[in-house]
């Protein structure tokens, strides 16, 4: 979770929404990655779906069941779809997604054999992303 953590960091510095990813295969780290959508201009440009693209080409298969998503904040309706079909083996989530825009909030599901594990570094992972939303008000109010 660190690793994504790191990369929810970067996104906050080059102004993305900061969520990050990170993929293990067999407790090694193959991919890793954080939001780009306004970067890309690419809406589907989430943390999420690059790391499962990533790790896709890393390991040349298009089902990575037998991996590991460290994600700092709860995969949105999106994301949750593409990790459905990836069949990834196992999430691992940082925050509730405050937006109410989470898969769980929505009452999607993810494959029936992924283990999904929420509340790991919560706090940090919830912090960076308060802090983010808190200064686009403070900025939006000052152009009031």
């Amino acid at each position: 979770m660190k690793i994504a953590l790191d990369e929810a960091f970067i996104a906050f510095h080059k102004n993305e929404i900061p969520i990050g990813a990170a993929i293990t295969y067999q407790n090694i780290v193959i991919a890793k990655a954080h939001n780009l959508t306004e970067t890309l201009c690419n809406i589907t440009a989430h943390a999420e779906m690059l790391v499962i693209n990533l790790a896709s080409n890393f390991l040349k298969k298009k089902y990575i069941n037998k991996c590991t998503l460290y994600v700092t904040l709860e995969p949105c309706v999106m994301c949750a779809g593409a990790l459905f079909w990836a069949q990834i083996g196992r999430v691992v989530c940082g925050a509730s997604n405050p937006s109410k825009r989470g898969f769980i909030y929505a009452g999607n599901k993810l494959h029936p054999k992924t283990e999904f594990i929420s509340g790991i570094m919560k706090s940090q992972c919830k912090a960076i992303i308060q802090e983010f939303f808190c200064d686009k008000r403070i900025q939006k109010s000052k152009k009031l």
